[in-house]
């Protein structure tokens, strides 16, 4: 049985993101990918359940980066601009959904304030939208989720969707996509009635552990942050697109693995989005081993251009067009 927006077997929605600089085709943010690139099938973008949590100056209200502007110290972030563009009418939405410290008051039914003005923005949207609930839960080390408070969390968070009638919305459980083994998986699993699509992060040295436990609950995986970041252990090496002599090394170390391992499992891996931001420009990430020698951004790059089009324009790959989410895509299980 496919699942909600899901596309047939051997076909893979392209999403881009995560700050309005790093997919710019917007007056005031042009010189991002869409720039550059055809219109991704779908952007991504964040918000949270997590008031009064601070982050380089700023004092979340909750909903945050949906209505109004935001910048949490990694590029300015605001839903709304994407529909109101007509640069972006065909494309859906990935919502990182973060609820840290919050996780218990979600479950509790606090925060159903937040949640029912989520539910009425997604629904207002009229588009798809991918609502990654607590995303990469398994962050022991930034996200420290209590697994009993999550998954009541989530559950609360569905139910209350489904009960104000968001039929525009698949469910998306993200691991952080490496560390977290089959019985740790299956201790977070919300389970198959609550869950859309498995999703993982695909950075230095990613497993496959989602990638099994999808098949295992026939369910289409979603690549929701990926960004190519060169890592042996706990060495990080420079993955700079600016530098011509490094170019080809970074296609080289990352692209074509990220690209096979997307071309191996065809069968499951049905969308990513690739982050294309200079990290290394980010008070978030600037000192943070993983990321603060990463620019990815492609445009930056005429060789990494070159073959990604190359690679992109390819019939598995499906980018915004008209029509998409009504005739390529099935919008409701079937």
């Amino acid at each position: 049985m496919a699942q909600k927006f899901e596309p047939e077997d051997g076909k893979c929605l392209v999403f881009v993101g995560q700050d309005l600089e790093a997919t710019g085709g917007l007056d005031d943010y042009n010189n991002g990918y869409t720039d550059y690139f055809d219109t991704p099938a779908g952007v991504t973008i964040y918000t949270n359940l997590s008031p009064n949590n601070e982050s380089y100056g700023h004092y979340n209200k909750g909903l945050d980066g949906i209505k109004t502007k935001v910048n949490w110290g990694a590029g300015d972030s605001w839903a709304n601009l994407y529909l109101q563009d007509s640069t972006y009418q065909n494309t859906a939405l990935a919502i990182g959904l973060s609820m840290v410290n919050h996780e218990k008051s979600v479950a509790k039914g606090k925060l159903d304030y937040l949640i029912n003005d989520l539910a009425d923005w997604i629904k207002a949207t009229k588009r798809p939208v991918f609502l990654r609930i607590g995303y990469e839960f398994d962050g022991w080390d930034w996200n420290h989720y209590n697994k009993k408070h999550y998954l009541k969390a989530w559950q609360r968070i569905h139910a209350i969707l489904k009960a104000k009638q968001v039929d525009n919305v698949a469910f998306v459980w993200q691991s952080k996509g490496t560390g977290s083994n089959q019985k740790v998986l299956e201790e977070w699993y919300p389970g198959d009635d609550l869950v859309d699509w498995c999703a993982y992060s695909y950075f230095g040295q990613p497993d496959k552990e989602m990638i099994v436990f999808a098949r295992k609950h026939k369910k289409p995986v979603f690549i929701s942050e990926a960004t190519p970041v060169r890592q042996i252990d706990n060495l990080y090496f420079d993955s700079d697109l600016k530098k011509v002599k490094l170019e080809k090394t970074i296609w080289k170390d990352w692209f074509i693995p990220f690209f096979q391992t997307i071309h191996e499992n065809s069968d499951v891996i049905k969308a990513f989005s690739y982050i294309n931001s200079d990290w290394t420009s980010q008070p978030m990430w600037i000192t943070n081993a993983t990321f603060n020698k990463v620019d990815s951004r492609i445009q930056v790059s005429p060789y990494v251009s070159q073959k990604w089009i190359e690679e992109i324009k390819k019939s598995k790959y499906l980018n915004a067009s008209d029509g998409l989410w009504n005739t390529k895509i099935k919008n409701r299980h079937s």
